[in-house]
């Protein structure tokens, strides 16, 4: 037989030249090796005198096999506990319900998956689960990634099997690499095969290993299909700061830095993503240069300009392996991925995405998945249809659109475009979902059902509208004006302030005086929420200023009106009450029912303040009459309950808790749960005039959580105060009672608020302010 393999058989024939020895018989033998380890061996026959036949026998060793592949572990490597535990439960031998031992693990370039695949590797064989390990790199997003049959020949070779039995390309060779793993479980072994860095499901099925073997496979893609999957993600911050610490002790263990500067190093990981690859770079960096502070280091990555650039060391950079991800994609996905650089806030809905590509929203989304599937983007872990990108892809995006902006003017105009309709559609949106916040009567877009489904779609977008704000001067006034109830109503009071402030910018930077006159009333109401009185009385003064300029009643009256309730928290009451009745004059003029109500309610609660209660106790039940003609039912609520706090000074207690009540119903119906904990308060107090005090106490108890939650310390504050009175007249424990005291003290420290001057509330009056 022919082959490389076969044993070889040369006989050469000869006259002999001595005849005296013609039928003599002589066996003679000798080995000779040579250096690709086979060896030789000859041996020499005579016969009849006349002929010798000389015989090479050529034999090979064993071919030695590779089955202890599985690189050391870096000593930098830590906290996957759970994602150990995840693949060490997939390759159980004794794990509960059988099936493939197949464990699949993706996640995006440089997250360490590899790394990942061989402790557990380790960890298996520590266990005596395995008695080798096959390892194959498939170079899955290298230009040329290898084939299944190449990898095939990789395992035989691994396995023992001499290249001269190796069958041609196909599936010849699937076979033989099953029925070799097959003989090596009936021989009792057990072998875990790792095909690190797939980017297909055609190189790694081939592979899979029959019977009780296992296998790791990793991919920047999710590979669905082969077995149990496993998205391997970002470090916790401290483990990211463990590795670093770790790394940079390996290449000198003297190395302090981040011992002495723990917040410099907790920057810098989070600069780096919390990404192993990435912090690996940086440790390496970190070493060429000993002297340099991680704050420095730090500051160099927080640049969003060129921090791909501080992520290359000469010999590995995120940015190739971000290529690598982005080449295998189809044109329309990458397209995509760079437009959604575009988006200003964290994440985006496919809504958007849509907008943004100019594509049909289903084709979108299957783009989409496609990009999450490559682990380029990914899904949003808690409300479905959204997608976020990290910021380390987000600036790697950023430059692939800049790119493709340069090549000339049609891609630059194309992107703009893009950016331009995006804009369009958050601020278009957002004004549809502020009339749902307006007062009864007014036209109420249809793009959303009702107040409920605009208060989701503003909690989603909330980010991403404020960042909107920002983009242009246009978008900054639009959104300025149409974020303002919704952020009052959830209770975000800074990002009230930073909305209200961009759209006063924007409507100086466009000459749009009659808008700044409402930027300032609007911007006035927001200081007046986070306790700023002075600034917000020149605010609202300023806005009256416009409002007469431009001769506009309406505006005025709301100017008037919220400089009132101003007044009243500088404590200059009889100057509040002017003003109040100068907003209802003029919304009388105006034809206001609505406005004439919130002054009339707004006059209610500075008479109270002067302690003309009979009087108040009028003005609050024609607010609520005139409420009630309108339909605003949250504004009904506000007039029962201040109908329930004059009543309470007139010692009305029985009255005062119906009102109470009526209005934290009322509140429940809107939603408004800032409003409920103030009703809650006020049921308290009542309660407590009446002497139930168990009521009392829980209704204050039920008050405290509710602002706390809502984080309006202030009225925390009152509200534990007039806990500890309700305490006090209860007989309580003393040391309840100091812990209450204590509780409003630490409440009205958070906002810097005058202690003594909050206590002397009774209870919390409800003024209305207006926004334009």
């Amino acid at each position: 037989m022919g082959g490389k393999g076969s044993a070889k058989r040369k006989v050469k024939s000869k006259k002999s030249g001595n005849p005296q020895k013609q039928g003599q018989g002589r066996v003679g033998a000798g080995v000779r090796n040579d250096n690709r380890g086979a060896h030789y061996e000859r041996s020499q026959v005579v016969t009849n005198g006349s002929m010798t036949a000389t015989t090479y026998v050529q034999q090979y060793a064993p071919v030695p096999t590779a089955l202890d592949a599985l690189p050391a572990l870096p000593q930098e490597f830590t906290g996957r506990a759970d994602d150990l535990a995840f693949i060490l439960g997939v390759l159980d031998p004794e794990r509960p319900g059988g099936g493939p031992a197949v464990a699949v693990l993706s996640g995006w370039g440089g997250v360490g998956k590899t790394t990942l695949a061989y402790a557990a590797g380790h960890a298996a064989q520590r266990r005596g689960w395995f008695t080798g390990v096959l390892l194959v790199d498939l170079r899955g997003y290298d230009p040329h990634p290898a084939q299944a049959e190449d990898a095939l020949e990789a395992l035989l070779r691994s396995l023992g099997v001499r290249p001269e039995h190796l069958p041609p390309p196909g599936a010849g060779r699937e076979v033989l690499y099953r029925s070799q793993l097959n003989a090596r479980e009936a021989a009792g072994e057990r072998l875990l095969v790792v095909a690190d860095n797939a980017s297909a499901l055609a190189q790694v099925q081939p592979l899979l290993p029959p019977g009780l073997h296992g296998m790791i496979v990793t991919s920047r893609d999710a590979l669905a299909g082969l077995g149990r999957m496993r998205t391997v993600n970002r470090l916790q911050p401290e483990d990211a700061v463990a590795l670093l610490q770790a790394a940079l002790k390996k290449n000198d263990p003297d190395d302090v830095r981040v011992g002495e500067d723990p917040g410099a190093a907790e920057r810098v990981v989070l600069a780096c993503g919390c990404l192993p690859l990435a912090l690996q770079i940086t440790a390496a960096l970190l070493a060429q240069d000993p002297g340099q502070p991680l704050a420095e280091r730090a500051d160099a990555l927080s640049q969003t300009e060129g921090v791909l650039d501080g992520l290359s060391d000469g010999h590995r950079s995120l940015r190739t392996m971000f290529d690598q991800s982005l080449e295998r994609l189809s044109p329309q996905e990458q397209d995509l991925f760079r437009l959604l650089s575009l988006n200003p806030g964290p994440d985006i809905a496919t809504p958007a995405a849509a907008v943004l590509s100019g594509q049909p929203q289903a084709a979108t989304e299957r783009l989409l998945g496609r990009l999450a599937a490559s682990h380029l983007i990914e899904r949003n872990p808690v409300a479905r249809g959204r997608w976020q990108m990290h910021d380390l892809l987000r600036a790697y995006a950023h430059e692939q659109a800049q790119a493709v902006k340069a090549r000339g003017r049609d891609p630059r105009r194309r992107y703009e475009q893009a950016h331009t309709r995006l804009i369009a559609y958050y601020t278009e949106h957002a004004a549809a979902a502020d009339t749902h916040f307006h007062p009864p009567g007014s036209v109420v877009s249809s793009r959303f059902a009702d107040r409920e489904q605009a208060l989701v779609w503003f909690d989603a977008e909330r980010e991403n509208l404020i960042a909107t704000a920002h983009t242009t001067p246009q978008a900054g006034r639009a959104l300025g004006f149409a974020l303002g109830f919704y952020l009052d109503w959830r209770r975000r009071l800074q990002d009230h302030l930073v909305i209200r402030s961009l759209a006063l910018d924007a409507c100086r930077t466009l000459n749009d005086t009659r808008n700044e006159a409402s930027a300032w009333n609007n911007l006035g109401n927001v200081l007046q929420e986070l306790r700023r009185f002075d600034e917000a009385h020149d605010a609202h003064e300023t806005a009256r200023t416009l409002h007469q300029q431009t001769g506009d009643t309406h505006g005025q009256a709301t100017a008037w009106n919220n400089l009132g309730t101003t007044l009243q928290e500088l404590r200059r009451y009889e100057e509040a009450l002017h003003d109040h009745e100068t907003a209802r004059t003029l919304y009388q003029q105006t034809g206001d029912t609505h406005g004439q109500a919130t002054a009339w309610n707004n006059l209610g609660t500075t008479l109270q303040e002067l302690r003309r209660y009979e009087e108040a106790l009028h003005h609050h039940e024609t607010a609520r009459t005139l409420f009630q003609q309108t339909g605003d039912t949250h504004r009904q609520a506000t007039a029962w309950g201040n109908l329930g706090n004059a009543l309470q000074e007139l010692r009305r207690y029985e009255e005062a808790l119906h009102h109470h009540e009526t209005a934290r119903t009322l509140f429940q119906q809107t939603g408004d749960t800032h409003r409920q904990a103030m009703a809650w308060n006020n049921v308290g107090t009542a309660y407590r005039g009446l002497g139930c005090f168990e009521e009392a106490v829980e209704a204050g108890q039920q008050a405290v959580g509710m602002l706390v939650e809502a984080e309006d310390w202030f009225r925390a504050g009152e509200g534990w105060g007039e806990l500890a009175m309700t305490l006090t007249a209860a007989g309580a424990d003393p040391g309840k009672v100091r812990d209450a005291w204590n509780e409003s003290a630490a409440a009205y420290a958070r906002v810097g608020a005058d202690e003594e001057a909050a206590a002397s509330r009774a209870h919390t009056d409800n003024p209305e302010i207006l926004e334009e």
